[in-house]
């Protein structure tokens, strides 16, 4: 999992609340194998005029103009700024694939669904919750600033505008530490690939016959 320290990113504005899953990736593409290749279908109902397909080359797809992933002055953007409850719905973690695969870092929203949140952890994606004043105010800037961006510091817990305004998050600390070092589960779990490994040699010398193949 790629760590995730601190950024100078590009702000994209999406302005709806309960944005689901199955908005930031529809369903069809949940029969496609692997964690990666999901960032042309990334809000694909919203992005494009026809409906899109698995392995499909979107790159001659009608476009809707106005969608802001459509939109020059946001392309290269690597934070997400969205409504209260942004990830709900079903849990596939194909929905943060897809954000991280078109180039999201973070994401900056009133409230997130429960488990979305916590498969943007797994994924490298950081989810900020600021209070809804200031994520009204900063819809109003990225609206009236070209270009306008935000610096996320994961280890300060801290985004900071461009004209100095500080504002802090909170995170949970365990899951603030294996994202500053790009641990998932299994990251974590092969940190004590010796003492599992030491564990399954024993077990073997004291219980032999639990590892023999059949005849």
């Amino acid at each position: 999992m790629q760590a995730f320290d601190s950024i100078d990113g590009l702000v994209v504005p999406l302005d709806r609340a309960n944005i689901d899953t199955d908005a930031i990736l529809p369903k069809q593409y949940l029969k496609m194998i692997g964690k990666t290749g999901f960032g042309p279908y990334l809000f694909d109902e919203w992005r494009y005029q026809d409906r899109g397909e698995p392995e499909q080359d979107c790159s001659t797809r009608p476009r809707v103009p106005d969608f802001p992933l459509n939109q020059a002055r946001y392309e290269g953007a690597q934070i997400l700024l969205a409504r209260e409850n942004f990830g709900c719905g079903s849990s596939r973690e194909h929905a943060p694939w897809a954000l991280r695969d078109w180039g999201i870092r973070a994401l900056i929203a009133p409230s997130f669904a429960e488990i979305f949140h916590g498969n943007c952890f797994k994924n490298g994606l950081l989810p900020i919750v600021l209070d809804t004043d200031v994520v009204d105010r900063l819809f109003g800037a990225v609206a009236r600033t070209p270009g306008y961006r935000l610096q996320v510091d994961l280890a300060g817990q801290s985004v900071t505008t461009p004209d100095g305004n500080v504002y802090r998050f909170d995170i949970d600390p365990f899951r603030k530490d294996c994202l500053l070092r790009g641990l998932d589960e299994i990251g974590l779990t092969l940190q004590h690939r010796s003492a599992i490994a030491a564990f399954e040699q024993a077990r073997r010398t004291a219980e032999p016959w639990l590892f023999n193949s059949p005849a």
